[in-house]
């Protein structure tokens, strides 16, 4: 396996600043067209920096099927590990960056009678992709977008603007407290059939599939996104083996280290990327052992199947896993 493939090679087209902590970035092909997307989608960048290049995942938030531009939206993180700081402060117009072709783990469901959008914050940009895809097809949704206040609200133009403006809920944590987001009334009101999407903080996320599995949803109508993994406790945490199936291989991973990290320390070129078991890049077979599961990218299904995990953040339960590479 390689590094991801951030072959694309795109210029800043135009930065704008879309909410408090909010910017946007157009970034358009060097040569051509850039490939289309569905709704969902998101893309790897490539960020320089004096330290080194990151490389972060962000949706892409305008209409599906224009291949002129892609837009993506970043939100300032004060804990972050650099990638927003780099993306506000680093990046300006007419900068030349790598990017991925766009990849979708996210994707809308064919033929949903209805479909809910519930974002909060910066979740609302692949939301905002699905709510343009929606509109194009003709196709019943609706958009809440939960956030702590109008200033802090991106793209209140853009949909104000746009044909499903009237399918858009803005949902303000301060002030009017009628404009908070009432999770479990929006559910309960939901028209038969609909499918739930849901991206934002983990919080958000955990509290909404909650409250939908709490009023019968079925699981097969439900689908997130997250932006970033949980706080882990690793107090606990102890060595364990990896046993690469091809060669042999015996791999000792430290209390104190990722599976990743003793990967690469071996020699071993295993694509990676957010590094918080989100994104999937570094998804890795097993052959046997029992896999300690910390990611929020594999289904409980596929957790329970124990057939494969994400070296970035998982462990093992078993004293050894042994690894299809």
């Amino acid at each position: 396996m390689g590094a991801p493939a951030t072959d694309l090679a795109v210029r800043i087209a135009r930065k704008q600043i879309e909410a408090q902590d909010i910017c946007s970035l157009e970034l358009v092909a060097q040569q051509g067209e850039l490939p289309a997307f569905s709704a969902g989608a998101h893309i790897d960048v490539v960020l320089p920096g004096p330290q080194g290049e990151l490389i972060r995942q962000y949706s892409l938030c305008n209409a599906p099927g224009e291949t002129h531009r892609y837009q993506i939206a970043v939100l300032r993180e004060p804990q972050s590990r650099g990638g927003s700081k780099r993306v506000h402060d680093g990046l300006a117009v007419g900068d030349l960056l790598r990017i991925s072709v766009p990849r979708n783990h996210f994707p809308l469901a064919a033929h949903a009678p209805h479909s809910l959008l519930l974002a909060g914050g910066i979740g609302i940009t692949p939301l905002l992709a699905m709510a343009e895809q929606l509109s194009h097809q003709g196709a019943p949704f609706t958009l809440h977008h939960a956030t702590r206040s109008r200033a802090r609200t991106p793209f209140l133009d853009r949909i104000a603007a746009a044909a499903y403006a009237q399918q858009v809920v803005h949902h303000h944590s301060e002030g009017d407290s009628a404009q908070r987001l009432d999770i479990a009334a929006i559910l309960a009101r939901a028209a038969a059939g609909s499918h739930l999407y849901v991206c934002g903080p983990q919080r958000l996320i955990d509290a909404v599939l909650a409250t939908a599995r709490g009023q019968g949803w079925p699981q097969d109508r439900l689908h997130c996104e997250y932006f970033s993994g949980a706080p882990i406790d690793t107090s606990g945490d102890g060595a364990f083996e990896l046993e690469i199936a091809s060669t042999g291989q015996v791999i000792t991973v430290q209390a104190k280290q990722t599976a990743l990290h003793a990967l690469h320390a071996a020699g071993l070129d295993i694509a990676s990327s957010c590094e918080e078991g989100v994104c999937g890049t570094c998804l890795t077979g097993v052959k046997s052992g029992e896999p300690d599961h910390r990611d929020l990218y594999l289904t409980t299904e596929e957790h329970q199947a124990n057939d494969q995990f994400m070296p970035c953040c998982s462990r093992a339960r078993s004293a050894r896993l042994v690894l299809d590479l």
